[in-house]
Protein backbone atom coordinates (compact mmCIF):
# COMPACT_ATOMS: atom_id res chain seq x y z
CA UNK A 1 0.00 0.00 0.00
CA UNK A 2 1.18 3.48 -0.54
CA UNK A 3 2.89 5.20 2.06
CA UNK A 4 1.43 9.13 3.03
CA UNK A 5 2.40 11.86 6.18
CA UNK A 6 0.07 14.06 6.62
CA UNK A 7 -0.06 17.67 8.29
CA UNK A 8 -3.67 19.05 10.42
CA UNK A 9 -4.32 22.04 11.81
CA UNK A 10 -7.06 22.15 14.15
CA UNK A 11 -8.91 25.51 15.94
CA UNK A 12 -6.80 27.14 18.79
CA UNK A 13 -9.69 26.97 21.11
CA UNK A 14 -9.37 23.43 21.06
CA UNK A 15 -8.16 21.15 24.61
CA UNK A 16 -4.94 19.48 24.29
CA UNK A 17 -7.02 16.52 24.80
CA UNK A 18 -9.60 17.34 22.14
CA UNK A 19 -6.38 17.58 19.34
CA UNK A 20 -5.43 14.31 20.49
CA UNK A 21 -8.72 13.02 20.10
CA UNK A 22 -8.98 13.77 16.26
CA UNK A 23 -5.98 12.49 15.44
CA UNK A 24 -7.34 9.17 16.95
CA UNK A 25 -11.21 9.77 15.56
CA UNK A 26 -8.84 9.97 11.68
CA UNK A 27 -7.04 6.94 12.72
CA UNK A 28 -9.85 5.31 13.52
CA UNK A 29 -11.04 6.33 9.86
CA UNK A 30 -8.66 4.98 8.36
CA UNK A 31 -8.44 1.85 10.03
CA UNK A 32 -12.00 1.19 8.97
CA UNK A 33 -11.35 1.52 5.26
CA UNK A 34 -8.33 -0.54 5.11
CA UNK A 35 -5.48 1.69 6.21
CA UNK A 36 -3.04 1.75 9.53
CA UNK A 37 -1.66 4.53 11.10
CA UNK A 38 1.80 3.84 11.40
CA UNK A 39 2.60 7.00 13.92
CA UNK A 40 1.44 9.92 14.82
CA UNK A 41 2.45 12.98 16.47
CA UNK A 42 1.05 15.94 18.07
CA UNK A 43 3.06 19.36 17.76
CA UNK A 44 1.65 21.74 19.78
CA UNK A 45 -0.14 24.82 19.49
CA UNK A 46 1.68 27.18 17.03
CA UNK A 47 1.43 30.58 15.94
CA UNK A 48 0.11 30.21 11.99
CA UNK A 49 2.03 32.84 9.07
CA UNK A 50 -1.58 34.48 8.86
CA UNK A 51 -5.00 34.31 9.62
CA UNK A 52 -7.13 30.95 9.22
CA UNK A 53 -11.05 31.16 9.73
CA UNK A 54 -10.30 34.21 12.31
CA UNK A 55 -7.35 32.10 14.06
CA UNK A 56 -4.13 33.30 14.50
CA UNK A 57 -3.07 29.80 16.38
CA UNK A 58 -3.43 26.23 15.68
CA UNK A 59 -3.17 22.84 17.45
CA UNK A 60 -0.68 21.19 15.10
CA UNK A 61 -0.61 16.97 14.02
CA UNK A 62 1.55 15.05 12.01
CA UNK A 63 -0.01 11.44 10.73
CA UNK A 64 2.24 8.61 9.03
CA UNK A 65 -0.10 6.65 7.11
CA UNK A 66 -0.18 3.46 4.94
CA UNK A 67 -3.39 3.13 3.29
CA UNK A 68 -4.85 2.62 -0.68
CA UNK A 69 -5.94 6.14 -2.00
CA UNK A 70 -9.20 5.35 -1.43
CA UNK A 71 -9.10 4.92 2.39
CA UNK A 72 -6.99 8.59 2.57
CA UNK A 73 -9.67 10.20 0.07
CA UNK A 74 -12.12 9.58 2.53
CA UNK A 75 -10.16 10.72 5.79
CA UNK A 76 -9.24 13.90 3.94
CA UNK A 77 -13.00 13.93 3.25
CA UNK A 78 -14.00 14.05 6.77
CA UNK A 79 -11.35 16.04 7.89
CA UNK A 80 -12.21 18.92 5.51
CA UNK A 81 -15.89 18.51 6.81
CA UNK A 82 -15.15 18.43 10.29
CA UNK A 83 -15.55 21.78 11.86
CA UNK A 84 -12.52 21.73 14.27
CA UNK A 85 -9.95 21.26 11.47
CA UNK A 86 -9.01 24.30 9.77
CA UNK A 87 -6.40 22.95 6.84
CA UNK A 88 -4.99 19.32 5.81
CA UNK A 89 -1.74 18.62 3.59
CA UNK A 90 -1.47 14.75 2.67
CA UNK A 91 2.05 13.95 0.85
CA UNK A 92 2.51 10.64 -1.02
CA UNK A 93 6.20 9.22 0.25
CA UNK A 94 8.15 6.60 -0.81
CA UNK A 95 9.55 5.60 2.77
CA UNK A 96 8.56 6.74 6.03
CA UNK A 97 11.76 8.49 8.52
CA UNK A 98 12.52 6.84 11.58
CA UNK A 99 12.33 8.50 14.75
CA UNK A 100 10.51 11.70 15.83
CA UNK A 101 9.94 14.32 12.77
CA UNK A 102 12.16 17.49 12.19
CA UNK A 103 9.42 19.64 14.13
CA UNK A 104 9.64 17.83 16.95
CA UNK A 105 13.60 17.00 17.56
CA UNK A 106 15.04 19.63 20.64
CA UNK A 107 16.34 22.50 19.37
CA UNK A 108 18.79 21.66 22.13
CA UNK A 109 20.61 18.77 19.55
CA UNK A 110 22.10 21.71 17.24
CA UNK A 111 25.85 22.23 18.62
CA UNK A 112 26.06 25.04 19.39
CA UNK A 113 29.58 27.24 19.97
CA UNK A 114 31.35 28.58 22.55
CA UNK A 115 31.89 32.57 21.94
CA UNK A 116 35.04 32.22 23.79
CA UNK A 117 36.75 35.33 25.16
CA UNK A 118 35.91 38.36 24.12
CA UNK A 119 38.62 41.07 23.57
CA UNK A 120 37.98 43.91 25.59
CA UNK A 121 36.30 47.08 24.72
CA UNK A 122 38.00 49.95 22.88
CA UNK A 123 37.24 53.04 24.67
CA UNK A 124 36.69 55.54 21.71
CA UNK A 125 39.28 58.93 22.62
Amino acid sequence: MPLYEHVMIARQDLSNTQAEALIEHFGAVLTDNGGTLVDHEYWGVKTMAYKINKNRKGHYAFLRTDAPASAVQEMERLMRLHDDVMRVLTIKVDAHEEGPSAQMQKRDDRERGDRGDREPRRRAS
